[in-house]
């Protein structure tokens, strides 16, 4: 079988690195020939546009709707935007029409794959996938409301003229439902465990970052992601920390991510007389990030209960599951049901600093509970190995081109 993913994102962004190459690298896995077409967060710094990895076939083919440089993200101006995504959709509309996959797998609901995934879809025929982990119009992250409307309009039309919907949690599956798609198209992807990308972990490179910190010595919290306020409330993390630390102070917060709000977060932490006890590290390659996990005594995702908080299902519960870290959470949409029971984590009240720091206290103080949460959390992470939930997909291809051929779609 042949399968083409057409991406909006490239894959050292967390979707990119923690769900769409995983799944990739476990079809190739199964003997599939697979090749990705993506965007490049930073497509003019590219010197390999194109290049084989793990068997897999990449291109970056044109650069993406925002601009990441460093540890910011940016946002292009109206006319800048309007010419960087028409190109980014030609282009892919190109390689997904001189494809000859028989499967075309989009990343999430975007113009530019959804035009090039329905154009093919419906001039050659092409069986056409769609993934939703999220939806954009949540998050308030827009210049203007035309630019919301837009993207509205292609994340409520392009599900309904797709073969089938992949989806990583039950809000999303609800809200897909809404849309008017057929719940028999809809299939339950939850995020998973990547298995090769934490195998055979260079101790003597974390400790050099451990060095390098100034970290010997110190328990460290760690929180890895989007330092964007919308999806990633790290404002509640340092109010939790700063309560963390008046009963520790020997503990360390250890931040590792880039994003629109991250000098907001800097000078908030400064405002909290923190500076001393946090460390913002930036944005990482993904191959490097299984080494700041390594740093950690306890993993933390704050988490608001809103249709943001509800649609997301944290990369970072996972990693920290394979990695061995113990991951304290809080009580919103499908994480109490994928910790299980006994749960493989600590799960704190929604929203609430003084709940999370006290979640992250319990951790720190119980060598014995942070040793359960991990060994939990390791098992636990088997069931959702990437290798598991790439056979989950290959059966759904397999029984579409089926239906296809015997023209029961």
């Amino acid at each position: 079988m042949k399968i083409l993913f057409l991406l909006t994102q490239d894959l050292e962004s967390p979707g990119g690195v923690g769900r769409y190459f995983p799944l990739a690298q476990g079809l190739a896995h199964l003997g599939h020939e697979v090749s990705i077409a993506a965007l490049h967060s930073n497509y003019s710094s590219l010197s390999r546009k194109h290049y084989i990895q793990d068997g897999i076939d990449i291109d970056y083919v044109a650069q993406m709707h925002v601009l990441k440089q460093n540890n910011r993200k940016s946002y292009f101006p109206f006319p800048r935007l309007i010419e960087v995504t028409t190109h980014a959709t030609i282009e892919l509309v190109k390689r997904a029409w001189n494809s000859n996959a028989d499967v075309i797998q989009l990343g999430k609901p975007h113009p530019m794959n959804g035009i090039a995934g329905l154009i093919v879809r419906f001039t050659r025929g092409k069986l056409v996938f769609l993934d939703c982990d999220d939806f954009e119009t949540t998050n308030n992250r827009f210049s203007g409301a035309w630019q919301k409307v837009g993207v509205r309009f292609f994340e409520t039309v392009i599900p309904r003229h797709v073969d089938y919907i992949s989806t990583h949690n039950n809000f999303l599956r609800d809200y897909i439902l809404k849309l008017g798609v057929n719940p028999n198209k809809i299939i339950y992807l939850p995020n998973g465990a990547d298995f090769n990308r934490f195998a055979n972990i260079d101790t003597s490179k974390v400790e050099n970052i451990r060095a390098d910190l100034g970290l010997e010595g110190k328990k460290v919290v760690v929180f890895i992601g989007s330092l964007s306020l919308p999806s990633h409330p790290i404002d509640i993390l340092l109010d939790a920390f700063q309560l963390v630390h008046s009963t520790q102070p020997q503990t360390m917060l250890l931040v590792v991510g880039g994003g629109e709000q991250y000098d907001q977060l800097v000078a908030r932490t400064r405002w909290l007389g923190l500076e001393q006890a946090v460390i913002f590290r930036g944005r990482v390659p993904g191959s490097e990030v299984p080494l700041y996990y390594k740093l950690a005594d306890v993993s933390a995702e704050p988490v608001i209960d809103n249709p943001i908080g509800k649609s997301m299902l944290p990369l970072k519960l996972f990693e920290s599951w394979v990695a061995g870290v113990p991951f304290v959470t809080q009580d919103v949409g499908d994480r109490r049901m994928i910790l299980g029971d006994p749960p493989a984590g600590l799960i704190t009240r929604a929203g609430d600093p003084n709940s999370l720091s006290q979640g992250i206290i319990r951790v720190l103080a119980d060598r014995d509970l942070a040793e359960e949460l991990r060994k939990r959390g390791f098992e636990r992470a088997k069931m959702y190995s990437w290798e598991n939930l790439a056979r989950q997909m290959e059966a759904i291809y397999l029984k579409a081109i089926s239906e296809k051929n015997v023209g029961t779609r």
